[in-house]
């Protein structure tokens, strides 16, 4: 077993802790590890990225090659386009889809989620709104985490475990905080996919993920929704344009 991951953001939003979580995980595991370091922290608002690797083998580089990451994690939508080409076939791309606009040329964000909604193997998730629900923005990387978790090799408990020790020493209330987003994020990643995979496109997926309320969602549910809306376009209409949905229930016939 081995995974190979490039994680991406820009200065600032938390990528460290990102690599902390899953290499403790990892090492704890009993995993061999190699990080390389992370670059662009120096400008706060720049360009980060860092290379994760863990094997159940000896690791003898800590740099991803080309063509050979089985993961990409972002917590900015633009910075997937730096690093895709990182990716083997088949490999996944995490992202949020909240932007950090840090450059005058910024592309305009419906054209930049077109492009990120052709890979077919995404998860795209709104981590604002899931660290907002959680109780604090700056919780959007653990969100991230979160959405990522099914495509890494730990369960909930040992990546949880981590998340609270990294956050330990701010107190009780910002632990709670982020394990809120990790969980919130599973959740909503896992909804997402569900509705894709269930024949929904990615942009309506993202849409209705939008509308949703992370504190009850029920991913459980996402094949349901799928085959509700599968050729309704009235309905897919109507939930496009609903304030909020209740992913809690089934969707009415």
């Amino acid at each position: 077993m081995e995974k190979n991951i490039i994680l991406a953001g820009v200065g600032g939003q938390g990528i460290l802790s990102i690599a902390y979580v899953i290499d403790n995980a990892a090492l704890a595991a009993g995993l061999d590890f190699k990080q390389a370091e992370v670059h662009g922290m120096a400008q706060r608002g720049g360009a980060v990225q860092s290379h994760l690797r863990y094997s159940d083998r000896t690791i003898h580089s800590d740099l991803v090659p080309r063509g050979k990451a089985d993961l990409v994690i972002s917590i900015e939508p633009l910075e997937v386009l730096r690093y895709w080409h990182f990716l083997r076939p088949g490999g996944w791309v995490v992202t949020s889809v909240t932007p950090y606009v840090n450059i005058p040329d910024y592309p305009d964000l419906d054209t930049l989620l077109e492009r990120l909604a052709s890979f077919p193997d995404i998860v795209l998730v709104d981590s604002a709104q899931i660290a907002r629900a959680a109780g604090n923005l700056r919780a959007q990387n653990m969100a991230v985490v979160g959405a990522a978790a099914p495509l890494l090799d730990f369960s909930d408990a040992e990546l949880e475990h981590w998340v609270a020790t990294l956050f330990a020493g701010k107190g009780e209330r910002i632990v709670e905080v982020n394990l809120a987003a990790y969980r919130y994020g599973r959740a909503m990643g896992r909804f997402f996919r569900g509705l894709v995979d269930g024949g929904v496109t990615a942009l309506t997926a993202l849409s209705m993920c939008q509308r949703l309320d992370p504190t009850s969602i029920n991913p459980d549910l996402a094949p349901a929704w799928a085959a509700s809306i599968a050729g309704d376009s009235a309905r897919l209409d109507a939930l496009l344009a609903a304030e909020e949905l209740v992913a809690c229930d089934p969707v009415p016939a």
